[in-house]
């Protein structure tokens, strides 16, 4: 039979995932990490792993991919997701998705990391300094070194939104000016007709983990967050929540490039 192996195409006369083991301490068997043997059908996805061992370019990407859903990978790896706003929000959508292996990914953002972004956005102190394109695109290309990254530093106004964002059917908002945030997300669903937006809002202090959903709006707008804790005196920007909203948004991109518009 035909299966795939560590992302190679091959003819096999194995028919458990067992035997195609050897030496290695790992096999993952359609995203699934086996624990017994299992019966091995025509176009499985095996990956074998061996821990101690650095796996060549070649089987890396695979091996890196080889927990996803089978034939998520194909699509996630066409894909092109930008991302406005590299703050809390933005820098860990930022992250998800490299994770995910979309394979382009547009990093917008002007400012540069200082102390008061440490506490909930994807940033070390090595980092502080730095443009926050910069320092993101170091962390992403150490987590997966298959996906282009590409940065444009720059604040966002009126005149550059189309420029900026032309070709980009994906454009997660992670903005944090509200008259900034509005303007970006009715430019973008006003100047392409195919683009969708996953906006966020609402997403401050420490209230509970369910308030913040998903749901769609006009079609082609997405929002998350629960739409009324802001950041106001009293009322701070706490990393779970963030990273809550953040996940939120990387899903729904997600969701959307596999053809999936329903929140």
């Amino acid at each position: 039979m035909r299966v795939s192996l560590n992302g190679k195409s091959i003819n096999t006369l194995c028919k458990f995932a067992f035997e195609l083991k050897g030496e290695s301490d790992l096999v993952i068997l359609n995203g699934y990490q086996l624990t017994k043997d299992t019966a091995l059908k025509e176009d499985d996805t095996v990956c074998v792993i061996k821990k101690d061992v650095m796996p060549n370019r070649d089987e890396l990407e695979s091996m890196m991919a080889s927990r996803h859903t089978p034939k998520v990978h194909e699509k996630v790896k066409s894909a092109k997701v930008a991302i406005a706003g590299l703050g809390g929000l933005g820098s860990h959508i930022a992250v998800a998705l490299a994770r995910l292996g979309v394979g382009e990914l547009l990093l917008v953002d002007y400012d540069i990391v200082e102390p008061s972004n440490l506490n909930r956005q994807s940033y070390c102190i090595s980092h502080l300094g730095m443009k926050k394109t910069d320092a993101l695109k170091r962390q992403l290309v150490d987590i997966n070194c298959f996906i282009s990254v590409k940065t444009v530093d720059a604040y966002i106004t009126e005149k550059n939104v189309s420029d900026l964002f032309n070709g980009y059917n994906i454009v997660c908002e992670a903005l944090d000016n509200p008259e900034t945030k509005a303007m970006l997300v009715s430019k973008l669903l006003s100047n392409f007709a195919d683009v969708k937006v996953i906006a966020a809002s609402g997403l401050a202090g420490f209230g509970s983990s369910n308030d913040i959903k998903t749901k769609i709006n006009f079609g082609r707008l997405y929002t998350c967050g629960d739409k009324t804790s802001a950041a106001v005196v009293g009322q701070g920007l706490m990393s779970p929540r963030v990273q809550i909203c953040a996940g939120h948004q990387a899903n729904m991109a997600l969701r959307l490039i596999l053809g999936l518009g329903e929140v």
